[in-house]
């Protein structure tokens, strides 16, 4: 493919906005797909949890034709968690598809990912989505898209943006927004695309440079590395030289080399200037390394990535059910596996403990960690991990701790309970905007206070809050938060919980077990309705006498046990507390040192 013919486009746009959708409708459009053929939803979330959570949590590279064009197609995470990702895809691709929704306007995450492209230098075209909203409003979120980049200060060729009506989920793109969809496919966006990004620069018939963006594994190759070709032309028998990250400089050796065609990567004979392609060869292949030209090895300028903010502990799991579960439980198990997840998201930082047995694991927010854990879980790890800490920094003798900026969309009956309990966590209310059907409400507030609060959040609102945020910057250190005011129940000594102790102990708070359960001493098993803590018998069965009475036989009515998730159990315990994790189970217990709280 000649040079000039080739597209590198990033798709950047806030959590839930439509990204992995409108690539599905690009690639069924381009007609890369045979009309009788059966095509998964959201084709470019291919791993199991991006599935099951409906969001992207890995960027993935695709590609399609339109023409006499080869558009590369790069889907980046929404998330803030996984900023990471977003920072380094931006290194492959020549301009930005930013996606908006048409009712919801710019969110928090669409100025992070805004100002991840900008920092690039990327011109941004403009899809106000799902304009069949009967609330859609796309000419308000245009105003707005451009308030955004003027506030950024994009400079004025950025401003003057090209924009693009559509609805990804109907299969439509409109250059007008109350244009007729009947007919109309997908190619507004692609002809948007092909007209405002430029072809990828860079010299062919100088030294060769491939920077490595992303990590992918293969069970037959090993590790594969993905990223552009900025300069030069390669093939498999071209010697190459690979640049790391600290500078060294060895011998490399390619064995494979792939391009992408959909979602699909296929194997070809050799790369050119602005052609995203795989690389297979080198186990030892990380993010931003270069591949260069051994008589002239000119690396690629170093990624740069944001630093995280929240750590926790993994420890091997020293339960009374240890090993029951799990494949990998052994400290060794748990530092080759971690170690193996930095060199693919160098986002998260993993240190030894200065005492003990464990490891500290950093990463860029809740939603960022709970996913590695629930990743390891299902590769057959067990382990145990603690509350989660707030990194903090200081600077000119002075205490900083990260501050995120919320955006809280509530019906108007809600916005009180919020704003008093974003008050309480040192959050402060900087805009609301009261709209005809929900209050948008935003906040500063310190990282720590939001850690825990979205089950709050969730039940303030009757579920049908929505609460979305970003790291804003570093400021001053807040002063104390108030966390769970609650005590827990413990379980005295090993046993089975029965229905007749459970009945009588949901009385005294909210129980996280049903019966059946095999318990621990220590174990957590609910919470109790006091600040002390409460030390439990949930085996006690009910004792037999030979006389009967009436209503002696009275049925037990329990109440559903409270079923958390991951991310909810991390939130919930304390600095005395734990979360055991197992493939088949996930449990909260007391540190063995703890102490109960009388």
């Amino acid at each position: 493919m000649k040079q000039d013919k080739i597209r590198n486009v990033a798709i950047i746009a806030h959590v839930d906005h439509g990204k992995t959708t409108l690539v599905d409708q690009l690639f069924r459009h381009s007609g890369m797909f045979r009309s009788n053929q059966r095509v998964a939803e959201r084709l470019m979330d291919s791993m199991e949890l991006e599935r099951e959570r409906g969001i992207t949590i890995a960027a993935k590279n695709g590609s399609y034709r339109y023409g006499e064009y080869f558009i590369n197609i790069i889907d980046t995470p929404g998330h803030a968690d996984f900023g990471g990702q977003v920072e380094r895809v931006l290194r492959m691709a020549d301009g930005a598809v930013l996606l908006v929704d048409a009712q919801e306007g710019p969110m928090p995450q669409t100025f992070f990912v805004v100002k991840k492209a900008l920092a690039e230098g990327l011109p941004i075209l403009l899809v106000v989505n799902k304009i069949d909203k009967p609330a859609a409003r796309p000419n308000w979120v245009v105003d707005q898209v451009f308030d955004l980049l003027d506030r950024l200060g994009a400079p004025d060729e950025v401003l003057d943006f090209p924009v693009v009506y559509a609805s990804a989920k109907a299969g439509y793109a409109l250059n007008e927004p109350d244009a007729n969809p009947d007919g109309a496919g997908m190619e507004a966006i692609s002809e948007m695309i092909v007209r405002h990004v430029p072809p990828p620069p860079g010299d062919p018939n100088a030294p060769v440079q491939l920077q490595i963006n992303t990590i992918d594994y293969s069970p037959y190759l090993g590790r594969l590395g993905t990223g552009k070709v900025t300069s030069g032309h390669f093939d498999l028998h071209t010697p190459l030289a690979i640049v790391r990250r600290d500078g060294s400089i060895g011998p490399a050796r390619i064995n494979k080399i792939f391009a992408f065609d959909g979602d699909q990567k296929v194997p070809v004979e050799s790369a050119s200037c602005g052609a995203i392609v795989s690389v297979a060869g080198m186990e030892d292949v990380t993010v931003g390394v270069t591949f260069a030209d051994p008589e002239h090895p000119q690396p690629l300028p170093v990624i740069e990535i944001d630093p995280p903010t929240i750590a926790m502990q993994f420890i091997p799991n020293d339960s009374p059910f240890a090993g029951q579960d799990g494949k990998f439980v052994t400290s060794r198990h748990l530092e080759e596996r971690l170690n193996r997840e930095t060199l693919a998201d160098v986002a998260l930082q993993v240190q030894p403990l200065g005492q003990g047995v464990g490891f500290q694991v950093a990463g860029r927010g809740e939603l960022h960690l709970s996913i590695l854990i629930e990743k390891m879980r299902r590769e057959g790890y067990e382990f145990q991990v603690t509350r989660p800490q707030v990194l903090t920094r200081e600077e000119n003798g002075q205490l900083l701790e990260p501050y995120e900026d919320v955006s809280v969309d509530v019906d108007e009956q809600y916005q009180g309970v919020v704003i008093e309990k974003l008050g309480k966590l040192k959050g402060i209310l900087t805009d609301m905007e009261v709209g005809a059907e929900l209050t948008r409400m935003k906040f500063r507030i310190p990282t720590r206070g939001l850690l825990g609060y979205r089950s709050v959040f969730m039940t303030d609102t009757r579920g049908m809050g929505v609460m979305n945020y970003v790291f804003a910057e570093w400021g001053p250190y807040a002063g104390d938060i108030q966390s769970r005011s609650n005590g827990v129940m413990i379980v005295k000594e090993m046993a089975t919980t029965v229905a007749y102790a459970l009945f009588n102990l949901q009385e005294r708070g909210r129980l996280f077990v049903g019966p059946g359960i095999d318990t621990y001493p220590g174990q957590i098993i609910g919470e109790h309705c006091r600040p002390a803590d409460l030390v439990v018998n949930p085996a006690r069965g009910k004792k037999l006498t030979n006389i009967r009475a009436a209503g002696s036989d009275e049925a037990v009515i329990l109440t559903p046990p409270l079923d958390m998730s991951l991310e909810e159990c991390i939130a919930y315990i304390k600095d005395d507390e734990l979360v055991e994790i197992t493939p088949k189970a996930i449990r909260l217990r007391k540190k063995k040192d703890a102490k109960i709280r009388a």
